[in-house]
C-alpha cells in the first residue's frame, strides 16, 4: 500500500510574483490618481513655482509678462515696509486670540458631550453646524450683530446695564470681535478631533482608576489629558495654521479697517496685487508669509516625532 503525498499549488503573492507582475501592480493606482495629480500639479504645485519666479520680478497686472527682474529687490522692500510688519503682527494677534480658546473649549466641551449619557448626537450637531456655513453667511450673522443701536448684542448688553462699545468700528475691539466670530465659527472641527480622540481612550482605564478611588477630575488630569498629547499638538498646529490664514471674515467684516487695525498678511497680499496691482511685490510676500507657515510645520513634526519617540 503506497501513501500518495498530494502537493498543493502556493497561492500567488506579490513576493512570489514575476517581476514583470509586480512592476504592473501599481498602474491601476497610478491611473486612479492620475487626475488627482493633474490637477494638483496645474492649480497647486505650477501657480507656487510661477509666483515664486514672479517674487523676483517687477510683475505688474498692468503689464504684459514678467517685466523687469529685480532680484531680491521685492523682498528687501517688504521687510523694510511698515505695512507688511503691522499686517504680521495683526495676523499673530489674530492667531494669539483665537488659538488658546479653540483649543481649551474645544477640548471641554468635547469631555462633556463624550460623558454625556443621553442626547450626545445632539451635542455633536449643535456645535459642529456652523463650521459648515460658508464664511460670507457667518459674516453677514454676526454683522447684524455688531451693528450699533440695531445689534441683538447691543440690546442684550443695554438691558444688563452695560454700555457696548463700537464693535467693528473701533481699532481697540475690531480685532477681538473677529476673534469672537471666528471661535464660534470653527470651534465644532477641534471639537469633532478631540471627541474622535476621546472615544480612542480604553474604557477599562476610568474603571479601573474609579475603583482605585480617583475622582474624575483625577481621570481628566491623569487618564484624558496625557492620553490625548498627540491629539492636542495636532489640533493645536492645524488652528495656529489656520488662524495664520485668516482672511474671509477680515475682508467681509472689516475690510482690513478700522485704520488698517485688522489687515491680515494676506489681506496686504491682496491689496497689493489687486489694489496697487504689484503682483510681483504681492508674490514676494507670499513667499514670506509661507516660509513662516513652514517653520510652524517643522515644529509640529518635531514634536510628534519626540511624542513618538517617548512612547
Amino acid at each position: 500500500m503506497t501513501t500518495e503525498t498530494v502537493v498543493r499549488p502556493r497561492p500567488a503573492t506579490e513576493e512570489g510574483s514575476p517581476p514583470e507582475q509586480r512592476r504592473g501592480a501599481g498602474l491601476p493606482a497610478l491611473g486612479f490618481l492620475a487626475p488627482f495629480l493633474v490637477l494638483y500639479l496645474a492649480l497647486i504645485i505650477g501657480p507656487t513655482i510661477y509666483g515664486l519666479v514672479m517674487s523676483f520680478f517687477d510683475t505688474s497686472l498692468v503689464k504684459p509678462g514678467l517685466s523687469t527682474f529685480a532680484g531680491f529687490g521685492n523682498y528687501a522692500e517688504a521687510l523694510q515696509s511698515p505695512d507688511f510688519w503691522s499686517s504680521l503682527w495683526h495676523t499673530v494677534w489674530f492667531t494669539i486670540l483665537t488659538t488658546p480658546p479653540l483649543i481649551v473649549l474645544a477640548f471641554v466641551f468635547a469631555l462633556l458631550a463624550d460623558r454625556a449619557r443621553r442626547g450626545r448626537w445632539f451635542f455633536r450637531l449643535a456645535f459642529f453646524a456652523p463650521y459648515i456655513l460658508p464664511s460670507a453667511v457667518v459674516a453677514l450673522v454676526w454683522m447684524f450683530l455688531y451693528t450699533p443701536g440695531l445689534g441683538l448684542l447691543e440690546a442684550g448688553l443695554l438691558k444688563l446695564g452695560i454700555t457696548a462699545p463700537n464693535w467693528l468700528g473701533d481699532p481697540l475691539w475690531a480685532m477681538p470681535s473677529l476673534a469672537l466670530t471666528t471661535i464660534w465659527w470653527t470651534l465644532g472641527f477641534n471639537f469633532v478631533l478631540y471627541l474622535a480622540g476621546m472615544q480612542d481612550i480604553p474604557r477599562d482605564l476610568y474603571e479601573a482608576s474609579a475603583m482605585d478611588g480617583a475622582s474624575p477630575w483625577q481621570q481628566i488630569r491623569k487618564i484624558t489629558i496625557p492620553m490625548l498629547g498627540r491629539t492636542t499638538t495636532l489640533v493645536a498646529v492645524l488652528q495656529v495654521i489656520a488662524s495664520l490664514k485668516v482672511f474671509d471674515q477680515m475682508y467681509l467684516m472689516t475690510q482690513g479697517g478700522p485704520n488698517f487695525a485688522t489687515r491680515s498678511i494676506l489681506e496686504y497680499v491682496y491689496d497689493e496685487a489687486f489694489t496697487n496691482f504689484r503682483v510681483g511685490y504681492a508674490a514676494a510676500v507670499s513667499m514670506l508669509f509661507f516660509l513662516i507657515v513652514l517653520v510652524v510645520s517643522a515644529v509640529w513634526f518635531a514634536l510628534v516625532r519626540r511624542q513618538e519617540k517617548e512612547v
